[in-house]
């Protein structure tokens, strides 16, 4: 995909393919899911697929619920485990998982070498439980293209597992029904494609009485690097004759906005996510940068509108991006979907009640300073902040009555400097702040966090196909998404560097890669992991706490690439 500024004409045909002599096994630092392992399991394969020239061609299959491990929806725990193989030369790829036509998972793919990688993912869908409960159709849209210099194919193999609950392990908790916010199609994955914003009419339950709202949204293209781009006012400030020469507009902010008719339910400051071709693309190799193969998504508390949406009528539900400038438009494009998990009353008749206050501004409130250097310097810094406060009572069938009260406090900054005709470009960009609903003053929804991240690019010619960088970053989070789905803290910090060139004769680099993560739960599950890679080896890797295993089986360095071939044929 693409680096930062100027490097978004440059890094869209770098792909890169450096000599290495041994099959990668790549990986993302995450925690292993929480799961029991002591349950019986049951693993399925979902799909196997070879994803060649593949645009348009998502692989489609049918999935049937395993019954050997208790009545489809008991269990304790589901995950998925995704594996893949690929060598050559290719870009990464966008991995859309839809199933009963809601996104589960979005992911990416690491950019192969001409000997090979390798990597594994697996991912808990537990709180998706009520779709694996039942037959449908499962979908992976991975988008991947054949052409000159561009000759890797992604070999997929995707696995469920199982777990079966017990009394030791009782079924997970779950929503009672699960309301897709996508396209709905049928052959393709269900994102959607912003701008425009999308739209979608949504009938729930009426003796609905909590829903819960989690966003799936990335930028893409132009927007692929959305915390880089300039600030309308000062974009005619950056020469046509610089090494650049494709600056981007529209600034740097982004917020993922949920409206329910008309009105904003809610927002979301996104994590800056880097694909592996993103920036320095040697920097990730064999560590993606955090977020890469499992991005993050967001949740928020809809119960609020639990009254205006029992009536048994279709809302219209829309999400949608905007920025900073004073249009509040983005370039092309962020993929989005939603899903909604809703919780019914015991009794069937109609919940009502009230909103009884709401404050949201329709968009952020933000500003734009800068300074142009008579030298040619250029600094740009760009706020925002977003409050929102809503309550509502409201009055199941049942009788019951729940007070509810959502709000949100997010802070923004964005800090950008160009030196020596923007042959220096560093940038710096917080976003931070919380999230919390409470039902009867109970904490309901917690989301608290801090994503900083600082780059610091360096153009080593003045053509723009040698250079350095070095990107700090850090994904900061307590969250607990809804009662019934484990709630966690993550503090993940991951300092990478690496030099690049572009050559018609092959692209080259190399990199290093140093992490430090740490996740505990709120059952009390732990694991730590420090791992630091350099010029393609790992030179440290010490794990620990509850969830802790051995290290994950490497291939030798021996292993050539008539055995990977081999392995990634199937």
């Amino acid at each position: 995909m693409l680096g930062v500024l100027l490097l978004i004409f440059a890094l869209l045909f770098a792909a890169v393919s450096p000599q290495v002599s041994a099959v990668l096994v790549d990986f993302q630092v995450a925690q292993p899911p929480p799961v029991p392992q002591d349950a019986k399991q049951c693993t399925i394969q979902i799909l196997q697929r070879d994803f060649a020239f593949s645009f348009g061609l998502a692989e489609v299959v049918q999935y049937t619920p395993v019954t050997d491990c208790g009545t489809p929806g008991s269990w304790a725990a589901v995950t998925l485990n995704f594996t893949v193989t690929s060598n050559g030369t290719q870009f990464d790829r966008l991995a859309i998982f839809t199933f009963q036509n809601v996104e589960i998972w979005r992911s990416s793919t690491p950019e192969p070498t001409t000997a090979g990688i390798i990597w594994t993912y697996i991912k808990d869908v537990t709180r998706y439980t009520p779709l694996f409960a039942k037959p449908g159709t499962f979908i992976l849209q991975l988008d991947n293209l054949i052409q000159d210099n561009l000759n890797g194919v992604y070999s997929t193999t995707l696995h469920a597992t199982f777990y079966a609950s017990s009394s030791k392990h009782p079924p997970a908790e779950k929503a009672n029904t699960i309301i897709p916010l996508s396209t709905l199609a049928n052959n393709t994955g269900n994102d959607a494609s912003v701008p425009p914003p999308f739209s979608i009419n949504v009938t729930l339950p009426q003796n609905a009485i909590e829903v819960y709202a989690e966003l799936y949204p990335s930028g893409n293209g132009k927007e692929e690097t959305w915390y880089s781009n300039i600030a309308n006012e000062f974009l005619g400030d950056f020469s046509s004759g610089t090494p650049a020469q494709a600056f981007l507009g529209q600034g740097p902010f982004r917020e993922v906005r949920l409206l329910v008719d008309g009105q904003v339910a809610g927002v979301a400051f996104p994590y800056p996510v880097i694909f592996t071709g993103g920036i320095v693309p040697s920097q990730w190799r064999p560590i993606t940068s955090y977020g890469a193969l499992d991005l993050p998504t967001y949740f928020l508390d809809l119960t609020p509108f639990v009254p205006l949406l029992t009536d048994g009528k279709p809302h219209l539900f829309t999400i949608d991006v905007a920025s900073a400038e004073a249009d509040k438009t983005i370039l092309q494009n962020w993929f989005v979907s939603g899903v909604l998990q809703v919780i019914t009353d015991t009794s069937s008749k109609p919940t009502t009640g009230k909103i009884t206050s709401y404050s949201a501004e329709p968009f952020a409130e933000s500003s734009t300073t800068g300074s142009v250097r008579k030298n040619g310097d250029i600094s740009i810094t760009v706020t925002a902040s977003r409050k929102i406060h809503i309550t509502a009572d409201i009055l199941s069938g049942s009788g019951k009555i729940n007070r509810v009260v959502f709000s949100q406090n997010l802070e923004y900054i964005n800090q950008q400097a160009y030196f020596h005709n923007t042959s220096i470009q560093n940038t710096f960009q917080l976003s931070s702040g919380s999230v919390l609903s409470t039902h009867n003053n109970v904490p309901a929804l917690v989301d608290t966090f801090s994503y900083p991240i600082t780059i610091n690019l360096t153009l080593l010619n003045d053509a723009g196909t040698f250079f350095s960088a070095v990107v700090d970053h850090s994904y900061d989070r307590t969250l607990h998404p809804s009662p019934f789905i484990l709630g966690s803290t993550i503090k993940e910090r991951q300092v990478a560097g690496g030099f690049f060139t572009i050559s018609p004769t092959g692209n080259t680099g190399n990199g290093t890669n140093n992490n430090t993560f740490s996740y505990v739960d709120t059952v009390g599950n732990t694991f730590n992991r420090r791992v630091d890679a350099a010029f393609n080896n790992i030179t440290l890797d010490e794990q620990s706490g509850s969830l802790s295993r051995a290290p994950e089986k490497r291939l030798p360095e021996s292993v050539d690439s008539e055995i990977f071939a081999a392995a990634a044929s199937h």
